[in-house]
């Protein structure tokens, strides 16, 4: 009868643990759509070509390589337009707030600014602020991805679909 109640508890957990990752998905299927609300701006801005499109589409992809200095500064640029900057750095108070107003409770928004945060010391020595914005990209995605809190692709295709 114990080791019935111990699988119990453990299956409980692992739906607990399972619903948890769904939901941060979701935070962050919501986060990129809010997030893209500016490319077309930043595209024109910056004349940004369908290589740095491509780079987009593709952001969440674990097996897609993030080379282009462009796309660095395609994020920087979408970043300033959404306000979430201040000296070249995120500002940790507007990234909580931004996934807050997304969906995410205290303790997701948190967890996801030290994200940024400890990529940014990791990637803080790399001059060029377009690089540096890639290589905290790239920390970024590889961290959510060990989360289990990447949006499924399959999601992301149809909802770009459906938007246009």
């Amino acid at each position: 009868m114990a080791g019935a109640k111990w699988r119990f508890v453990c299956v409980v957990f692992a739906l607990y643990l399972t619903s948890a990752a769904l939901g941060s998905q979701e935070l962050m299927m919501k986060m990129t759509k809010g997030f893209t609300k500016v490319v077309d701006e930043c595209k024109a801005e910056l004349n940004a070509g369908e290589h740095i499109m491509q780079d987009m589409y593709n952001y969440w992809r674990e097996d897609y390589q993030l080379i282009n200095r462009d796309l660095g500064c395609m994020i920087l640029c979408m970043a300033k337009k959404l306000d979430l900057m201040e000296d070249q750095k995120m500002h940790h108070g507007k990234t909580e707030e931004f996934a807050k107003s997304h969906g995410a409770d205290d303790e997701v928004a948190k967890k996801l600014v030290s994200i940024i945060h400890e990529c940014e010391q990791q990637h803080a020595g790399i001059a060029d602020d377009c690089m540096r914005v890639l290589e905290i990209s790239k920390c970024f995605r590889t961290k959510i991805h060990e989360l289990k809190w990447a949006p499924n692709m399959e999601v992301i295709m149809e909802e770009v679909m459906t938007a246009v």
